[in-house]
């Protein structure tokens, strides 16, 4: 992975292209802060997964899946509707009192 500044980048524009072509990853940097990336294109369909998900996943921002599939919540109690839902009517109730009406 090579770093280049706005004006180095300008001035060397093909030389860095080149090493994109060859697979470089290069990253353009502004006053020392990273504002892009420049990388070879891929396929367009899930190439946003295939960048972020690594990069999520090596910050610690998530984690994968342990196993594939569909995820069964049915037995987490999380995942269950509250036992005595609010009556009918309520968000409404709670909506007018706020505004005063």
């Amino acid at each position: 992975m090579k770093t280049a500044g706005v004006r180095e980048l300008k001035a060397h524009l093909s030389a860095y292209l080149r090493d994109v072509q060859r697979g470089e990853l290069v990253l353009v940097t502004d006053n020392g802060r990273v504002v892009a990336e420049l990388r070879a294109p891929g396929p367009a369909v899930d190439s946003a997964a295939r960048v972020r998900y690594p990069r999520l996943t090596g910050l610690g921002v998530m984690r994968l899946a342990a196993e594939a599939g569909p995820l069964d919540l049915a037995g987490e109690e999380w995942a269950q509707p509250p036992a005595h839902p609010l009556p009918r009517g309520t968000a409404q109730a709670l909506i007018d009192e706020e505004r005063g009406e």
